[in-house]
């Protein structure tokens, strides 16, 4: 039997350590000077609200297993209601509203809520759509209510009285978060509370993070593991869902205003924020470390950023995992820029680091349908570039409502103590001599040609060399095992090849890269693409799915303007 865990025990913990230590700092608009206006809460603040608010919920019927769609802005607010739903032993619904308006209806019919706790227009949605939700009936609305029913979040804040926390068991679920949905449909992850508690103490362990840091997370999830390490979290005014249109200024006041310790972003938020930087010369001297997740950091942001960080030991980490399995691997910037970089720009694909201590990595042969047991796998040898599965204390175990997906993503292992299963990434790559994993794309994504595999991230590093590319992606045109491989290129600012001269000059230029590698040599067509479809979440997952039918819709057409011409 499992023991007793209920992840919301944490910031109860850290009231009762650090009452009067800032818990959340959150700008409030402008001052006539330009200056921000801050709210700030302490640790015993944020635990009494929350305390109050699951108090309410559950007068209103909130108890254990409740299913509660949490759509709020990353807030105060957030932060406290997501702290009194674990206390009630009700499972959190967290779905990424950049999925689209599709996806997340599917996604909302799929889990059947007992109730949603969002901001109005939301529960304006809800009720136009109640048919697909006819469990719903506890709602809670964060801002004014109109003509639902439910109570407010101010209502549930004024509650009192004595609340004991549910005594939850490690294995009980406490959230169910949605994948991204980049490499096909959207699935529900289950999150227990013991795989929460085991990836706060795997971070903070790892990195080094004290009670009394402060950090700006660009990405939620990151307040809720501050709260339970004890480390004030700075709100940044920005929507975390469009990172790639951070105004940098607002992040650079923010760091100044608090002396930020910590900060974390996606790819494209340190792109930006870095461009703007370099281009300013604006350092953080008090920042102590920065961590950066959700896909490959391209070597030009870890150079702009390690210039930028300026404090003795500061380096830009990135944690490798997956919403199903984090965090796996880490790696610094300055490990990559003097150790890995100038393999993965010859296309030995992305250094990911060394995994996590207690992390099992291994390397096995690509295969399409389930492995019924850990025997069925066959493991690959160092360097072989292959299945990345992994044995960890904070991977889940099941998908909601989807056997066959778990079916799929799951390795059972009855020999291993850490746990009874190893999870399949979905991700392909190598483990080298020194321990240390790369990562070389999704197996989704792999071109699979009459000469071969063609793996994404280590041929399209080979293009990104170029001064004038941004980025690049490698599809495969056909099906396979006879796909025509191509390259589609999205320029630097500035670079679009807007005549057919340019065109021509600039793809002979890359084809001349493509010839003088083995990887990429059998390249021979070149697309260029104003701005490549990619998740909203981390703005740096390439939709490479939606990319192949573009370019197979390119190719058509080039061949009927040719045919009509002749």
């Amino acid at each position: 039997m499992s023991q007793v865990v209920n992840i919301a025990a944490r910031l109860t913990e850290c009231a009762k350590e650090f009452p009067e230590r800032k818990a959340v700092i959150q700008p409030r608009g402008r001052q006539a000077d330009g200056a921000y206006r801050y709210e700030v809460w302490t640790f015993r603040e944020l635990d009494d609200e929350s305390d109050r608010i699951a108090r309410g919920l559950m007068e209103m019927g909130v108890t254990p297993g409740k299913r509660m769609v949490l759509f709020v802005p990353f807030s105060r607010e957030f932060l406290s209601l997501t702290f009194a739903l674990f206390k009630t032993g009700a499972t959190i619904v967290l779905i990424d509203p950049g999925m689209g308006r599709s996806s997340i209806f599917r996604c909302l019919e799929e889990v059947q809520p007992d109730g949603f706790v969002a901001i109005p227009i939301v529960h304006a949605v809800r009720l136009a759509r109640r048919r697909l939700f006819p469990h719903a009936r506890l709602n809670v609305t964060v801002g004014r209510r109109w003509f639902w029913g439910g109570r407010t979040y101010r209502q549930l804040s004024a509650c009192h009285g004595e609340l004991q926390i549910v005594p939850t068991r490690a294995t009980d679920p406490a959230a169910i978060i949605y994948t991204s949905g980049s490499t096909g449909t959207p699935k529900g992850v289950v999150y227990e509370h013991g795989m929460f508690d085991a990836q706060v103490d795997m971070i903070r362990d790892f990195y080094g993070i004290e009670p009394g840091e402060i950090d700006l997370p660009g990405f939620p999830l990151f307040g809720l593991f501050n709260a339970a390490m004890g480390v004030t979290t700075v709100i940044p005014d920005m929507d975390p869902t469009r990172p790639a249109d951070v105004n940098p200024e607002n992040i650079i006041q923010h760091i100044r205003d608090w002396n930020i310790t910590q900060a974390f972003g996606s790819p494209a938020f340190w792109n930006r924020v870095g461009r703007h930087c370099e281009q300013q010369g604006v350092t953080f001297p008090t920042l102590r470390r920065g961590m950066s997740a959700g896909g490959p950091v391209p070597n030009h942001v870890l150079e702009r950023m390690s210039r930028v960080f300026c404090g003795e030991g500061t380096a830009l980490h990135t944690p490798y995992g997956a919403t199903e399995c984090l965090p796996v691997a880490s790696i610094s910037s300055d490990e990559v820029l003097l150790q890995t970089a100038a393999k993965t720009r010859h296309g030995a694909g992305t250094c990911v680091g060394r995994p996590f201590p207690d992390v099992d990595v291994r390397i096995i042969e690509i295969t399409e349908g389930p492995i019924e047991t850990i025997d069925r796998a066959r493991p690959l040898p160092t360097g072989e570039i292959g299945e990345i599965i992994v044995c960890s204390r904070s991977a889940t175990r099941e998908y909601d409502r989807r056997p066959e997906a778990t079916q799929l993503a799951k390795i059972p292992d009855s020999t291993n103590w850490k746990s009874a299963f190893w999870h399949r990434m979905g991700d392909v790559g190598y483990l080298d001599e020194e321990g240390h994993l790369w990562f070389c794309g999704r197996k989704a994504h792999i071109v699979q040609t009459n000469q071969g595999r063609m793996f994404s991230v280590c041929c399209e590093a080979i293009f990104n060399e170029h001064p004038h590319v941004y980025r690049s992606a490698l599809v495969g045109l056909g099906k396979p095992p006879q796909q025509q491989p191509a390259i589609v290129v999205e320029p630097e600012e500035g670079h679009f090849p807007t005549t057919e001269e340019e065109q021509a000059r600039f793809r002979e230029a890359l084809l001349k890269i493509a010839r003088d590698s083995e990887l990429t040599a059998i390249i021979q067509m070149i697309l260029f693409h104003r701005s490549l479809p990619v998740d909203t979440r981390h703005n740096v997952k390439i939709n490479r799915e939606q990319l192949a039918l573009w370019a197979a819709e390119q190719l058509r057409s080039a061949n009927k303007a040719a045919n009509f011409g002749s």
